[in-house]
């Protein structure tokens, strides 16, 4: 794969908002112009974790982690730079580029387990056109020939070596077939000189998985007629791991890119058709429950989910299994609803029946979490006894105790103690079995440290890139001369300050994130990210343009006079040449006009 466009990297970081995805992940509070939180970084009590939505940039004054949107999905998804910038891209809607082609970078390990599975998946698509049974029975289903390309469903021949004939041809082939969970192998006792690899997946219609960047990492077989297990999945792989991902996720983001909500499903037909249907936000878990995981992720995309579960008894456990691993991301700013469908039905066939607009009016009355919880815990209790209430509340604490704190647990907190009729304080006082702390605002962090300009602190070259990574657009204000006035200095520094001031005159910038992430992976960024975390008396870009191109001058000016005084010692030697005696006076005019007032 070719490299990311620099221009598009730009773009990505002037479009994100880096408080929405940080404030996805930690539970932001504002504080003047800026957000803070207690570090995700390190254990804290007390927030010193700021979020500046001014500089787009983050900083810990705890455990010093900084940065900028990609620089956090890095550092708290582990994530590569390429799919930082892949999942916030797919976060606004946009299509990353690439440029070079796929020679112009080093290849991944994982690339060849890629490529496989795209030509797999390719195979079972052409063998599902070649099965007229297969065919049948998607359409007995509901699909049409649309969806079916869509969704790139294929067929698993009914055979048990088809896929390792097609594409074992090698031990290693072999090797890297079972790797991808295509084949499994037997036990050794079972070989007796036998083919030591057999198909998985067998007369089954294939759902291939696809992860963010639209590639495929897995699949999920449906038995076309009775046979068990109903539903069989790829194993857990290098490339696919199942309480991560979520079917449909790439396909609803193709099709939405101002996503609002996304409704949680049970299996891959009941979110194909939904989709079918118009209501193209659906997205299934890969047998197994909802996790933390997928919750974390969803919550990146979206601020609302709708949980839709069947109304029978495993519906419901289900759902109460999936409320448990909600808790802990239930906060202000987002939503958890859960619907329980008609006995009998699973949305596959409700959607069928009802069709889009009454299966959404659903959606819409789903059971916010709050009042889920509630009902759920009273049918365990007799609420019109004390004895019934006090069961209630404690079965209500450990569960309470999952959400985080802030608005949201306040309010729940408020409906529970409702229910147990008591005082929220109260009820929580004797939860923790002393009494509560007294309400107040947590301790503010020392203010950020401020330097002022010409008050002894930082040299020259340090006031001039402070300013230009504050206000990067007044790089275009400096002249030619005054830039060309650098070219002499030997001061620290003034390498980066050169290189900095030519790469926003090429190529502008807008704001102080988009410089730092063109300088990653070089060793100046962390010097740039730390002069950007200090704040600087700067009031704004035009006072930071004049405080600029003054400290270029006297750069500048500096040079010239180290440079005259070296011509002098040469001159009082006798050592001038007539092209030096030639510079020497005319740094001799210069200085006496600069110091005369003349410019």
């Amino acid at each position: 794969m070719g490299r990311i466009p620099q221009h598009f990297i730009d773009e990505l970081i002037a479009r994100a908002d880096i408080v929405e995805v940080i404030g996805a992940r930690v539970q932001l509070k504002k504080s003047g112009r800026e957000f803070k939180a207690c570090c995700p970084f390190h254990n804290e009590k007390t927030p010193s974790f700021w979020v500046s939505p001014d500089k787009q940039f983050y900083h810990c004054f705890g455990c010093g982690k900084h940065g900028t949107v990609l620089g956090f999905l890095m550092d708290h998804d582990h994530m590569a730079f390429p799919e930082a910038v892949e999942e916030l891209a797919t976060r606004l809607g946009l299509e990353v580029p690439h440029e070079g082609g796929a020679d112009a970078g080093p290849r991944r390990a994982d690339e060849p387990l890629y490529e496989l599975m795209a030509r797999v998946a390719k195979f079972y698509a052409e063998a599902l056109a070649r099965e007229p049974r297969a065919r049948d029975y998607a359409a007995r289903r509901g699909l049409t020939a649309a969806t079916v390309e869509r969704f790139g469903i294929g067929y698993a021949p009914n055979s048990w070596n088809e896929v390792l004939k097609r594409f074992g041809g090698g031990e290693a082939e072999r090797k890297r077939l079972a790797e991808a969970g295509l084949v499994i192998e037997r036990e050794r006792g079972q070989v007796s000189g036998g083919e030591r690899y057999y198909d998985r997946f067998r007369d089954r219609l294939m759902f291939p998985i696809r992860d963010a960047r639209g590639r495929v990492i897995a699949f999920g077989g449906r038995v076309i007629d009775a046979g068990e297990p109903k539903y069989l999945n790829s194993p857990e792989t290098v490339l696919f791991h199942k309480g991560r991902e979520l079917y449909a996720l790439y396909e609803t983001r193709r099709a939405r890119t101002n996503l609002t909500r996304l409704v949680i499903v049970e299996g891959y037909m009941d979110a194909v058709r939904l989709h079918q249907s118009g209501i193209d936000y659906a997205v299934a878990t890969l047998g197994t429950a909802t996790t933390a995981e997928h919750l974390r992720r969803i919550f990146r995309v979206v601020p609302a989910v709708v949980f839709a579960f069947d109304g029978d008894r495993a519906g419901r456990a289900a759902a109460w299994r999936a409320l448990q691993q909600a808790l802990p991301e239930a906060r202000e700013g987002r939503e958890l609803r859960f619907l329980f469908l008609p006995q009998g039905h699973d949305p596959d066939t409700l959607v069928a029946e009802e069709g889009r607009e009454a299966f959404e009016a659903r959606l819409a009355d789903a059971v916010p979490l709050s009042e889920y919880l509630v009902s759920e815990l009273s049918e365990q209790s007799e609420l019109k006894s004390a004895d019934g209430r006090a069961r209630f509340a404690e079965n209500a604490r450990p569960l309470f105790t999952k959400v985080p704190a802030g608005v949201y647990r306040e309010l729940l907190l408020e409906r529970l103690a409702e229910v147990v009729g008591l005082p929220p304080a109260r009820l929580e006082e004797l939860w923790h079995g002393r009494a509560a702390p007294a309400a107040g605002p947590a301790p503010a962090p020392p203010p950020p440290a401020r330097v002022a300009i010409g008050a002894g602190r930082g040299s020259l070259v340090r006031q001039a890139i402070v300013r230009l990574l504050h206000y990067p657009a007044i790089a275009a204000e400096v002249s030619p001369a005054e830039r060309a006035g650098l070219d002499a200095s030997e001061e620290p520094g003034v390498a980066l300050l050169r290189e900095l001031l030519d790469n926003l005159k090429a190529t502008p910038a807008q704001i102080p994130a988009q410089v730092i992430v063109r300088w990653e992976g070089r060793e100046e960024v962390e010097s740039l990210k730390k002069l950007l975390d200090r704040e600087e008396v700067i009031s704004d870009a035009p006072a930071a343009a004049g405080e600029l191109r003054a400290a270029l001058v006297r750069l500048a000016d500096q040079a010239a006079r180290r440079r005259l005084e070296a011509l002098e010692a040469k001159e009082r030697a006798g050592d001038l040449s007539s092209s030096e005696r030639e510079e020497f006076q005319r740094l001799i005019s210069r200085l006496s006009r600069r110091e005369a007032g003349g410019g």
